[in-house]
């Protein structure tokens, strides 16, 4: 027997067992047991750790501290799967709310300097929906509106952007007689960038089918900007 038969066995099985596992983790619902409140003393402790590592590593770095600072397995898998899914973005699920035909997700994204909250839809088809994500947005049916014109007359640069959640409250759901739901949610109107001029708020419904699968968005209406 060729005395590296045995050693390249073993290799080939580990690999086989560690991709099932795998696997059976990015299968598996996304449930309560992947939420995770950080420690008050976690954020020093993983920079400290990780701020030397390179950048591509900084990321694997800090989530690895998590299991280090007694995340669940189930929290690091669910880091490490929404990392895959948004390119390379690091959350942690801080909340889960069990609904139907898909749950909703809080999120918080400790290494961002802007919007550290988010919602997710999950369990659903894609597993993953980043209501966040404002290329999902229908942005063509709030530009067309009377509202948005009236409002672009008053903030020339006025656009769309991903939603200041608090972790706290859930979007509004309505459930349709064929089993379908839609949440609503809204998101500020901003004057060109992150620090200018608030334009009021736009809502849109996030559209699931009866077994779960996204359907797409609806704009829904605005408020009113603030009074000066």
């Amino acid at each position: 027997m060729n005395r590296f038969t045995v050693p390249v066995a073993l290799l080939a099985c580990t690999l086989l067992i560690m991709q099932s596992s795998i696997a059976a983790q990015n299968a598996a619902p996304i449930g309560p047991s992947a939420v995770w409140h950080m420690p008050s003393t976690f954020l020093v402790t993983a920079h400290k750790t990780c701020d030397s590592a390179p950048p591509p590593g900084f990321a694997d770095c800090f989530i690895n501290q998590m299991s280090a600072a007694g995340a669940s397995p189930a929290a690091v898998a669910f880091t490490r799967m929404l990392q895959k899914e948004s390119s390379g973005d690091v959350g942690i699920m801080s909340g889960f709310n069990k609904s139907a035909p898909v749950d909703v997700a809080f999120v918080v994204y400790p290494l961002r300097a802007n919007t550290n909250n988010g919602i997710l839809f999950v369990n659903g088809t894609p597993k993953i929906v980043n209501a966040e994500n404002v290329k999902l947005l229908d942005q063509a049916g709030m530009q067309q509106s009377p509202q948005f014109q009236n409002t672009r007359a008053q903030f020339p640069k006025v656009s769309v952007w991903p939603g200041d959640r608090d972790g706290t409250t859930w979007p509004n759901s309505s459930a349709n007689p064929d089993g379908s739901v839609s949440f609503t949610l809204g998101y500020p109107l901003l004057n060109g960038c992150h620090a200018c001029a608030r334009a009021g708020f736009a809502e849109f419904n996030w559209n699931f089918g009866a077994q779960g699968k996204f359907q797409g968005t609806s704009f829904m209406g605005m408020t009113p900007p603030p009074l000066q």
